[in-house]
């Protein structure tokens, strides 16, 4: 029998380098593996609740590459890169290139699916879904572009679509790593140097763009964490 927990560990841990975070997330999720697998050799009273964490944050200026991507999605050269001020990581989530930047808030739901009787497939829509219910607070109206997993504007329309959430997931014993990069008041220009997600004939946008102006950051985190804390748990 599997012990239910819907609880939700939540943390915000601001700017930071992104392998610093990489390597908490890699802690996080072993912690889980490794307790899950020790539950499966107890008798059911002695078995305990399986954690989940949710970890909120933003990067200094990266590049990530999914273990499906191509580095030909990578516009520019390895000296450019420096010039830019941003670095460039080969990692272990789905998907392919993306960036992640100050004013972007990146969210790393480390969750055993089975605490909520979820699929891989299921739990990208409720991803993407608390993304678009903390836009349409803000009267954006925002939906998904089928076989483009993450958030679209404009998604019926293939001259006008273009991204505001990328999401990106790792999933391994129902353990999920990773997640997804809401665009808040991140500077696109650096979208410039990549395809994103290998999408070449998609726009890429964010809140401050679509609103023409810059957004309060922590009202924009506490919306979002309410609709995901709502629709997980």
């Amino acid at each position: 029998m599997i012990m239910i927990n819907k609880e939700i560990d939540f943390s915000d841990l601001g700017l930071i380098e992104y392998k610093k975070a990489w390597d908490h997330q890699k802690e996080l999720f072993s912690e889980i593996v490794k307790q899950k697998s020790n539950n499966k050799d107890k008798p059911e009273p002695e078995r305990v609740k399986i954690p989940n964490y949710l970890i909120f944050c933003e990067h200094p200026h990266v590049y990530t590459l999914g273990k499906s991507g191509s580095v030909s999605n990578l516009l520019i050269n390895e000296i450019q890169l420096k010039q830019k001020g941003a670095e460039l990581y080969n990692i272990d989530r789905g998907g392919d290139i993306t960036y992640h930047g100050p004013g972007q808030i990146v969210a790393y739901p480390i969750l055993d699916l089975e605490n909520f009787g979820l699929g891989i497939r299921k739990y990208i829509h409720l991803l993407e879904e608390s993304v678009i219910l903390t836009l349409k607070e803000y009267d954006i109206s925002a939906g998904r572009l089928k076989n483009a997993a993450g958030v679209w504007l404009d998604a019926g329309d293939p001259e006008r679509s273009r991204k505001i959430c990328a999401i990106g997931v790792r999933s391994s014993r129902w353990i999920t790593m990773h997640g997804f990069a809401f665009n808040v008041n991140t500077c696109l220009d650096f979208y410039n140097y990549i395809n994103p997600c290998g999408l070449m004939d998609k726009g890429v946008t964010s809140m401050e763009k679509e609103l023409g102006g810059k957004q309060n950051m922590e009202k924009v985190k506490k919306i979002l964490l309410k609709h995901f804390i709502t629709i997980f748990s």
